[in-house]
């Protein structure tokens, strides 16, 4: 911990920028918010991008690490940080900037969580797909930091995709913005994109404007079962070549539908496949002539249909997984890959292997047609392997991969963290965002000894 952030006038500085009723300083109410055991020495929530700049501002001048904070939904990812002085969240930040239903725009403040924007726009019969984890607490400024992704993401891309634009605090304390309201070409250096999934190491987001879509008026999943990996493949190529255009396309592995809340045949040792299609009664019918037609594997069963409410519920605890994952096992590892279609199968198997290797359970979620996928290494037992062994098996797993994938730690056991990089893949990433974080923040005030290391 700097020595500033030690003086009185820390706290004093802060309440006179955000107010005291705005800044937390009694050491039993910042525990929750510690990060990996570290706790705050303040928590600030700033009413304003003038009082964002103003906190950044003061940091900067006096060496004070700061950590953005929204909905904590991803605070477990990145190393053990060197020091918090000060939580600055943004649950304040949730104002309405602008919002055309007609020109399905819309503006709101990084605080606002992804639930609070569906209940804006859902009268309109439009939806925003950033469909990230835990949708009551993930703030929009917290799932364009780490790039969040749910699986919607077949149909409509990356939430790069759809996010026009973004204003942005840098860490001198300068009030900036990127991209544009409305979706449009913008010429210079596309920092928008640059600070999607940048983890809080480069500025602090207060507000964004995206895209929406018109909701389907209706939807059907159609769940087909496999007894391998490789069936799950062929099926996947058969889909992504036919006429069909599905919302989402989601595998779910043998060990990971254990997981999800709800599911009644717990023995099932199926891998499985989630469709899930959107359009009119003639198009859903499509949709059950071409699987009904296809030829499928022997092992493979009939996919079923399922809708209304239980369709509902299935798609959101898939999407709440990998918190589910941590509810049953708080000693598992959770791994985000991104890599190309052809390297999906033989990245699935190393990973199980590596978790074959090391003591683990393997288990995966994912966009199986847009190559992002989520896997889970699970203890066997209540006691949890050595703490090598999940550097083992993510340093196994990123030898399988091409140079063009990623593989992301997402969350892992405080001991393991010690014990591996829990940042990017290869040398060469690394080296590249270094340059980058340098050129943002010198002094490395932002998110200090969490990434990039």
């Amino acid at each position: 911990m700097s020595a500033s952030a030690a003086s009185p006038g820390l706290l004093r500085d802060l309440t006179s920028i955000c107010g005291g009723d705005h800044v937390i300083e009694d050491a039993l109410k910042l525990r929750r918010y510690a990060i990996d055991d570290v706790v705050p020495r303040a928590a600030v929530s700033p009413g304003t991008p003038a009082e964002v700049a103003a906190v950044l501002k003061f940091a900067h001048h006096h060496d004070v690490v700061v950590v953005p904070a929204g909905g904590f939904t991803h605070q477990g990812t990145g190393a053990i940080p060197d020091a918090v002085d000060i939580l600055l969240r943004t649950d304040r930040l949730t104002a309405v900037e602008h919002y055309d239903p007609g020109d399905l725009t819309i503006g709101i403040g990084a605080g606002a969580t992804l639930a609070e924007v569906e209940r804006i726009i859902a009268p309109n019969r439009q939806l925003l797909p950033l469909d990230a984890p835990l949708p009551e607490s993930c703030t929009v400024g917290g799932a364009l930091a780490v790039a969040a992704h749910g699986p919607l993401k077949h149909a409509y891309g990356g939430v790069r995709d759809f996010c026009t634009g973004i204003r942005y605090v840098t860490v001198d304390g300068k009030l900036a913005k990127a991209g544009a309201r409305v979706v449009k070409n913008v010429a210079g250096y596309d920092m928008m994109k640059l600070l999607i999934g940048s983890f809080g190491t480069l500025a602090v987001i207060t507000g964004a404007s995206f895209k929406v879509y018109p909701a389907p008026r209706q939807t059907r999943t159609f769940i087909a079962s496999f007894a391998g990996l490789p069936e799950v493949v062929r099926f996947r190529d058969q889909v992504l070549a036919s006429p069909l255009s599905p919302m989402c396309l989601e595998l779910v592995s043998p060990h990971a539908h254990r997981l999800l809340a709800g599911d009644s045949n717990q023995d099932d040792d199926s891998w499985r496949v989630l469709l899930r299609a959107a359009g009119s009664d003639a198009v859903l019918a499509r949709y059950r002539t071409e699987l009904a037609t296809w030829r499928l594997p022997p092992s493979a069963a009939a996919a079923r249909e399922v809708s209304g409410e239980v369709e509902t519920q299935l798609w959101r605890h898939v999407g709440n997984w990998p918190h589910a994952v941590f509810e049953a096992a708080r000693n598992s590892a959770l791994v985000r890959l991104d890599l190309p279609l052809q390297a999906v199968e033989p990245a699935l198997a190393a990973a199980e292997q590596a978790a074959t290797d090391n003591d683990f359970l393997f288990a995966a979620v994912g966009r199986i047609g847009a190559g992002s996928l989520l896997l889970a290494f699970l203890p066997i037992t209540p006691d949890p392997p050595a703490a090598m062994h999940y550097a083992n098996a993510v340093s196994a797993l990123r030898g399988a991969l091409p140079r063009d994938a990623s593989a992301i730690v997402l969350r892992c056991p405080l001991e393991a963290k010690r014990h591996f990089s829990v940042w990017g893949s290869t040398p060469n990433d690394l080296g590249a965002m270094r340059a980058i974080r340098d050129a943002f923040d010198e002094r490395h005030i932002l998110n200090r000894g969490r990434f990039l290391f």
